[in-house]
């Protein structure tokens, strides 16, 4: 009998997404200790020895056992650069409700490589982890968070106000969510033409 898992390693057409593991502590520095990176990240102070990357990875090993976890956005060429992460957490599994975050290296915004590991963890999401909802949660300012939701057929259902406290300041996010049952219905029309955009 074939184990059963909720995050498997998954290919896209330019990305592998494999969950975190030691190697990943350098890359994992770079990524959150990067000011631009961690723009609109309120939930957790910057980077500043590489000590808080080995926590961060250990915090995301073992993801069956944990119910959460963190791929690392690998790019698919001779180079296998990683590029960002995207994972799961706060999995209601009661009500089928998880949360998805993502984060990537910012020479590589606005070339699609989000939206790419996007579409294969909600689908993964859906079918593994049999959710019915997934939601993300987005700064105020971040406007180009909020428009790859949009694009991936997250509806904005509100400000959820004081979300995060940082630095003694409360900072309200949008509050988005997508249904398995939307998902399905946009997925066949939206995304096989268009997967890169």
């Amino acid at each position: 009998m074939i184990e059963h898992k909720n995050f498997s390693n998954i290919e896209s057409d330019r990305l592998l997404l494999r969950n975190v593991n030691n190697e990943d502590v350098d890359f994992i520095y770079k990524l959150f200790s990067d000011e631009t990176v961690c723009k609109y990240l309120y939930d957790e102070e910057i980077f500043t020895s590489k000590n808080d990357a080995i926590e961060f990875v250990e915090w995301n090993k073992d993801p069956e056992e944990k119910g959460y976890n963190r791929w690392v956005l690998v790019k698919k060429d001779a180079n296998h650069e990683p590029i960002g992460t995207c994972g799961y957490d706060n999995w209601d599994r009661m009500n089928n409700i998880a949360e998805i975050g993502y984060d990537l290296w910012h020479e590589y915004w606005g070339q699609g490589y989000m939206k790419e590991a996007l579409i294969s963890a909600i689908e993964s999401g859906f079918n593994h982890m049999k959710l019915n909802r997934i939601n993300a949660y987005v700064a105020l300012d971040n406007v180009n968070s909020m428009k790859l939701l949009e694009k991936l057929g997250f509806v904005n259902e509100g400000v959820y106000r004081d979300k995060h406290l940082f630095r003694g300041k409360y900072y309200d996010h949008y509050s988005f969510s997508l249904l398995n049952r939307d998902w399905n219905h946009l997925k066949d029309t939206n995304f096989q033409n268009n997967r890169h955009k």
